[in-house]
């Protein structure tokens, strides 16, 4: 009889002890529905596109996100909110595609300020400036390059040896002196005789031949040669615009009409726009008008490595590809080779006449 009553209370406490688990698991299991009901998802509005400064926020250009609710600022559009956004708004300031539209990126049409000049000066980053330089088809490695290629910039110099005085190229023109001499009662009288500044030519120097022990005075047989030199400028330079701008136009974006009459009379652009910092447009602008040649190497847009390059002289040449000087032979090919010249082949288009 007690084993029976011991086992009834055990049992009674069993059960007690269920029903206090089951009250708890319920606690929290609410608390958990609560928590997730706390930080439920809530849509916001973002930039579907690409929005220039100063143009109307339209319903086309947005797009909803989802976001945690206890991350949502006050200064974000909620989903319930598009017509707050909508209504006589415009950019402040460009903004990219995918950005989160707050209401410091908005502003009234009315309390906007109006932006003078083209759209695409948006483009160019702040700090840095966008140039123009002559462009062919080398230039353009083959018009491979295009609008938002990333380049590199190469150039090519010629350098001579000049006078430093008189800034002319060297050899200087040489002029026979008279004298000195004196007449009575004068200063002394040095004189040039009469015609020998062009008689006379280049300065040359003298020389000792050693077979006969006599002196020689050697003149230049040609113009001095300039002396080639070329290297690379500027790294990673990203392409604003290859060609003309629409002239009179403010958009970027050529309207229908320009674009049928642009693949209608398709014209080999002669000029390319950089985006590069003022200190580099200096630059440009001096090797442009110096007659500095100018060439693009088309880049990965991905990479943004920085490689330092050794500038390309003769010596260079010579020196880093193993290139032999030829022998002075006693024989030669005929006929003889002054300059070389560029197969025609087959299919190359017929050259214009002269």
């Amino acid at each position: 009889m007690r084993r029976a009553r011991v086992w009834i209370f055990v049992l009674l406490i069993l059960i007690v002890a269920l029903g206090l688990g089951a009250f708890f698991l319920s606690q929290v299991l609410s608390t958990q529905n609560n928590n997730q009901q706390q930080t439920s998802l809530v849509e916001i509005y973002a930039a579907k596109q690409n929005i220039p400064q100063g143009g109307d926020i339209t319903a086309d250009m947005l797009m909803t996100i989802s976001i945690p609710q206890d991350q949502v600022i006050t200064v974000m559009y909620t989903k319930d909110e598009l017509a707050q956004l909508t209504t006589n708004k415009v950019a402040r300031f460009p903004l990219d595609q995918g950005v989160i539209i707050t209401e410091s990126m908005v502003v009234n049409k009315s309390e906007a300020v109006s932006i003078a000049g083209p759209t695409w000066a948006s483009l160019v980053p702040p700090g840095m400036t966008a140039i123009s330089i002559p462009a062919n088809r080398l230039t353009l490695a083959g018009y491979g390059v295009a609008d938002g290629a990333h380049v590199n910039v190469n150039a090519c110099f010629l350098f001579v040896d000049v006078d430093p005085t008189f800034q002319s190229i060297l050899p200087n023109t040489a002029g026979l002196l008279q004298g000195p001499g004196t007449l009575p009662d004068k200063l002394p009288v040095i004189s040039l005789s009469a015609g020998t500044v062009a008689d006379t030519g280049p300065q040359g120097r003298l020389e000792l031949d050693p077979s006969v022990q006599q002196p020689f005075y050697i003149m230049p047989a040609e113009a001095q040669r300039p002396r080639p030199a070329c290297q690379v400028l500027l790294q990673d330079v990203i392409v604003l615009k290859v060609g003309n701008f629409p002239l009179g136009a403010t958009s970027s974006t050529p309207d229908q009409n320009q674009q049928q009459q642009q693949a209608q009379t398709p014209v080999a652009p002669d000029v390319v726009t950089l985006i590069v910092t003022p200190q580099d447009a200096i630059t440009l602008t001096y090797l442009t008008y110096t007659n500095t040649i100018l060439q693009l190497s088309l880049r990965n847009p991905n990479d943004q490595s920085r490689q330092a390059t050794e500038g390309a002289t003769l010596q260079f040449l010579l020196s880093q590809y193993n290139i032999p000087m030829p022998a002075k032979l006693p024989y030669s090919t005929q006929p003889r080779i002054d300059v070389l010249v560029v197969p025609v082949l087959p299919n190359d288009a017929p050259q214009p006449q002269q």
